[in-house]
């Protein structure tokens, strides 16, 4: 079985790159992640005449997230128990938020998380939210959604079903993992309680999948838009695949698609490959 996770930053925009990419790789589930659109909008006629079926989570701001699979579809979880919900300030330009008002108002967790269970694996697209900076409210909501993802996989995990818990993560888990930490100290993404909510998933008997190094001395996913960074690779490892046991023991190989990273119009994100014997 091909697993793979992606960030398309923009589904409708990137869909061109994405029919492409499925019918030359040929995965056999896609995780995809900030897909910017609503459930009832994601182009699922157009990934159908490739042969996948499709599970889209998405309120069409800045988040969504959505399964690809050609091996089915079963128990659709849109989001996951206890997953919180934005209540902070207003943040950045390009930043899905729900500001908070004077009256009291009922909030619903953003479009992060969609389980499916696709060919006997539990598989589970995730887009944590980025936090902005150490000081502001969404990196407490950041933390926040790490602790419920945690307890919530917890359970899935006790149910014994093989698991996967991959896509955009928003943390680097080493530094290792970032170009060069000095440029993020003070920043989120590399912060100590951020790494230590990627440890507290890797105890509950997950594996981190890292990809093989294709070029460079880093298997990176990301790569800012601004500053030529791709071509400078200047990236970090912030897309992660997470397996349990028992998957983690079949992965035959994984690799980072870096040609999906190039060209007119591309994500600012590549996808990660995952080969399972």
């Amino acid at each position: 079985m091909r697993l793979a996770t992606w960030n398309v930053n923009s589904v409708k925009a990137r869909l061109p790159r994405l029919l492409t990419w499925l019918d030359e790789t040929k995965p056999d589930v896609v995780c995809l992640q900030e897909t910017k659109c609503r459930a009832d909008q994601f182009p699922a006629a157009e990934v159908e005449e490739l042969g996948y079926a499709t599970a889209a989570h998405g309120d069409g701001r800045w988040n969504g997230v959505a399964v690809l699979s050609r091996v089915g579809i079963e128990d659709v979880s849109n989001g996951f128990p206890g997953e919180p919900a934005y209540a902070g300030e207003a943040g950045a330009e390009g930043e899905d938020e729900q500001m908070e008002l004077s009256e009291p108002v009922l909030l619903k967790p953003e479009a992060r998380a969609l389980g499916a269970t696709c060919g006997g694996v539990r598989v589970w697209s995730l887009y944590a939210p980025n936090g902005r900076t150490p000081e502001s409210a969404h990196y407490t909501y950041k933390l926040a959604w790490f602790a419920a993802l945690r307890d919530a996989l917890a359970e899935e995990l006790a149910a014994g079903a093989p698991l996967v818990a991959c896509g955009d993560y928003n943390v680097a888990p080493t530094d290792e993992d970032v170009w060069d930490p000095a440029v993020f100290a003070g920043s989120t993404h590399v912060t100590p309680p951020e790494r230590q909510a990627l440890a507290d998933l890797q105890a509950l008997g997950l594996h981190d999948v890292v990809p093989t190094i294709l070029k460079g001395p880093h298997p990176y996913t990301y790569w800012d838009y601004r500053a030529g960074a791709f071509h400078k690779n200047l990236g970090m490892r912030i897309d992660l695949f997470y397996a349990s046991e028992d998957v983690a023991g079949r992965v035959g190989s994984a690799y980072v698609d870096r040609e999906a990273r190039k060209g007119k119009g591309p994500s600012d994100h590549a996808p990660v490959v995952v080969d399972l014997d």
